[in-house]
């Protein structure tokens, strides 16, 4: 491996920011729509997603896309040597994250207490994992504060929160030995899987559900990616072998996949094989899933292009909006699929009632997306002085936001 910086390949438009790569919305606006159908239990519509037809899902995406753009919109003026003010944007992004995290924790726990209680039944305390923080508030707000209590649902936001404060180091390492920097995002993820490596959580004894010693490395490498790594994996990109590869990857995944759904086709995994594939943890991100993802990575790279006319498209543009705002989006679906649930479970649970409900969730996602980019081009009173070329453009770096 070489140890060359190599050179910014960064579009810049005339202002001198970074051109907006509308493909990373889409994927982020499709990912939140397929979140808000994984977070609905008992949803016909949820079959519909990535999940349930091959090893990873939405996550890897959401974690991929965020690293790329911590290394597309911050690595030239990692380059410039302005670390101290690239580190001002990111560190003041995680805590934008932080608070983001807290308030969506404090309305979802009301949501689910409230309706637990209007109900008379401790049911949803229990399944959403928040039956502790109301039986002991006064234990349970310090462990929600340093993110060791997290309900079922809020996992992804600590992660995020986590990456976007080592960020400015990972950038720093890749702007000057990116390969080695990603050689030590490999090793350290490997490291995480022999030793068992994790963050401490809430009870005592337990660990976070999405590992940041093992996530980092799909960060690390959409850092990498945007930092110049891309444009030497375009001979992959480019070829047949490897097309023919991916695809044979993601017919191999489903295939697999289909023996959860269809109990009869267990029998036909060799015993060996299941050895190799599982557990397949999500929490831990087990090489399966890497594997997969990156077979996704190369056809999405192949056949979409950057500058694909299909990006703007009249019928794409919900899913770009949503992807363009993308923290808020996650924030709001979170609460709408408990909304949702709570809906199937106590008025209706037929399979129209699902479709509905699964289709005015989308819905409403789309108007407040579509209210929030209306709201931002409305003018300001007071104009704020305009960037400086030589100061990083912002972005929604971290609101790339997965669901569990």
């Amino acid at each position: 491996m070489t140890d060359r910086t190599v050179t910014d390949h960064t579009d810049i438009n005339p202002a001198g920011l970074p051109e907006r790569d509308l493909r990373l919305d889409l994927l982020r606006g499709i990912g939140q729509w397929m979140v808000f159908l994984d977070h609905t239990p008992y949803d016909i519509v949820g079959w519909l997603t990535i999940r349930n037809y091959g090893f990873s899902d939405a996550t890897e995406f959401f974690v991929f896309i965020s690293g790329y753009c911590a290394g597309y919109i911050y690595g030239p003026a990692m380059r410039r040597g302005e670390f101290i003010a690239a580190t001002k944007r990111l560190f003041r992004r995680a805590w934008q994250l932080y608070i983001a995290h807290i308030f969506l924790f404090l309305l979802f726990t009301a949501q689910v207490a409230r309706s637990a209680r209007h109900l008379d039944s401790p049911m949803y305390e229990h399944e959403f994992n928040v039956f502790q923080f109301l039986q002991h508030p006064d234990v349970m707000i310090e462990q929600a504060l340093t993110l060791r209590y997290k309900p079922v649902n809020l996992d992804v936001l600590p992660l995020f929160i986590v990456l976007m404060l080592a960020s400015p180091f990972i950038l720093w390492g890749l702007v000057r030995r990116p390969n080695w920097c990603l050689f030590g995002s490999i090793v350290l993820y490997f490291l995480a899987h022999r030793f068992g490596w994790n963050l401490p959580s809430f009870p005592h004894g337990t660990t976070w559900y999405f590992n940041p010693f093992d996530w980092q490395l799909m960060f690390v490498f959409g850092a990498w990616c945007a930092c110049g790594g891309g444009l030497r994996l375009q001979w992959v990109i480019r070829s047949r072998t490897v097309m023919w590869l991916a695809v044979a990857m993601l017919v191999f995944g489903f295939l697999i996949a289909m023996t959860w759904h269809i109990p009869s086709l267990k029998p036909f995994v060799p015993h060996w094989l299941h050895e190799v594939l599982y557990p397949m943890s999500k929490s831990n991100m087990d090489p399966p899933r890497v594997v997969h993802f990156l077979a996704a990575l190369v056809l999405v790279a192949r056949f979409l292009p950057r500058n694909s006319a299909e990006l703007s498209s009249v019928w794409l543009r919900p899913l770009i909006l949503c992807g363009q705002h993308s923290l808020p989006i996650f924030c709001f679906g979170v609460l709408l699929s408990f909304s949702a649930h709570w809906f199937l479970v106590q008025v209706a649970g037929g399979d129209i009632a699902q479709i509905l409900v699964s289709v005015t969730g989308i819905m409403l996602m789309v108007a407040v997306a579509w209210l929030m980019a209306w709201y931002q081009n409305l003018p300001e009173l007071f104009a704020a002085p305009k960037t400086a070329p030589n100061q990083p453009a912002p972005a929604d770096v971290g609101g790339a936001v997965a669901g569990t």
